[in-house]
């Protein structure tokens, strides 16, 4: 029978294991000796019991911290069995007790604030840029957060009594912007520091083990990694995750099973996919860098499969000409990607805040994928349209006319 306890496989591993081995067997542990070779697909939304008083106990203990419920589950906004499985096998490859997965990204940052507040705590401190619209979620405050901008050298200073969280995200959507994970955790103390670990992934960084209690995914992104499922999930020890299994239970920001399957399936090819990516988007980035046509261009040190670069021309222009790349919102799919973050994605965020940090209004960012490079290269060129000598030719031409 399958089980809905996030930490049911626990007993199954015997030895520590590499991340490719994690990323296609944590979750699955237990399928060979129930005589399955693929995960099943739990589509119940209650489930029968004939022991109410048992069932009435396993409430309590949820009602009083969150707890993970043993035994079969009760009803879907408590728990679903194929979702645990991805739970499981994130935790695992963040190196976290336990895993909270969401509706969205969002859900799940909604939810990490929730739980704060809940505990009088609703000062949080941010560095820029975060993803558009976490930035507008905290700016606006709309749960009723308020947020102390600043840089990475400044979140000692910025912090307060009642400061619950300090908010980074490395590297940082679109800029590509990277900080020092292990600095961030010492000047937040015993201020909870989460860490939105999308663009770099578990493949990359482990933000746990540079002192973050939180790390949060917007799993819709490389977790999932095909474009057909949206989702987010928190990686935490198992104190918070009690919080914010409440507030999941509460709010209804549950993740759909079958979401949970494709994610858990989306993890075993995670690492082949990010590096194959990441071999890609640093060659893009290198002959990007030597292109006149190029103003700039964002790589992070630590590598990944995002790039940045500002024009001299247009921005909208380049959009406008792809043919093999996907001019679209969101990344981390199989196929590249390009968008104009002032436009869309960062777009919420106001102006001057959006250009102080960062995103300005000819930089494009690129989600590169699993294509051949080459091809790649031939379509971006061609967007980026004519060599900048050759602009400039027929500019002063039209000017002389």
């Amino acid at each position: 029978m399958d089980t809905a306890s996030t930490g049911a496989y626990d007993g199954v591993r015997t030895a520590p294991r590499a991340l490719a081995t994690e990323a296609v067997h944590a979750g699955r542990d237990d399928l060979a000796r129930q005589g399955l070779h693929a995960p099943p697909i739990d589509l119940s939304t209650t489930y029968p019991s004939y022991d109410s008083r048992a069932e009435a106990a396993r409430i309590d203990a949820f009602a009083e911290g969150g707890a993970d419920l043993a035994g079969p589950p009760v009803y879907a906004r408590l728990g679903n069995p194929t979702v645990a499985r991805f739970e499981t096998a994130l935790a695992r490859l963040e190196g976290t007790e336990t895993a909270v997965a969401f509706a969205s990204g969002m859900a799940a940052l909604s939810a990490v604030l929730l739980a704060c507040a809940a505990t009088g705590l609703r000062h949080a401190v941010a560095v820029r840029p975060l993803y558009g619209c976490s930035d507008h979620l905290l700016t606006a405050g709309l749960l009723g957060t308020e947020v102390t901008w600043t840089d990475p050298d400044g979140i000692a200073g910025a912090l307060r009594p009642d400061t619950g969280l300090v908010l980074i995200e490395s590297p940082a959507n679109p800029t590509l912007a990277e900080a020092d994970l292990r600095a961030v955790a010492d000047a937040c103390g015993p201020v909870p520091l989460l860490v939105d670990n999308t663009f770099a992934t578990p493949v990359l960084q482990r933000p746990a083990e540079q002192g973050a209690r939180l790390v949060l995914h917007s799993a819709t992104k490389y977790l999932g990694g095909h474009g057909d499922v949206l989702a987010g999930v928190v990686a935490c020890d198992e104190e918070f995750a009690g919080r914010l299994r409440q507030i999941r239970f509460a709010t209804g920001g549950v993740l759909h099973p079958l979401a949970g399957y494709l994610l858990l399936r989306g993890l075993s090819t995670l690492p082949v996919r990010v590096r194959a990516a990441s071999a890609n988007a640093a060659e893009l980035a290198r002959r990007l860098a030597a292109d006149p046509r190029v103003a700039r261009v964002r790589y992070p040190r630590l590598g990944g499969a995002m790039v940045a670069f500002e024009v001299h021309g247009d921005p909208h222009e380049v959009i406008s000409r792809v043919r093999l790349v996907t001019p679209a919102v969101s990344l981390g799919s199989v196929d590249t990607l390009i968008q104009h973050p002032a436009s869309i994605s960062h777009r919420i965020v106001d102006a001057d805040d959006r250009r102080g940090a960062g995103v300005t209004d000819r930089l494009l960012r690129l989600s590169v994928g699993l294509e051949d490079v080459d091809d790649l290269w031939a379509d971006l060129d061609r967007a980026l349209g004519a060599p900048r000598e050759r602009q400039g030719a027929k500019e002063l031409r039209e000017a002389v006319r």
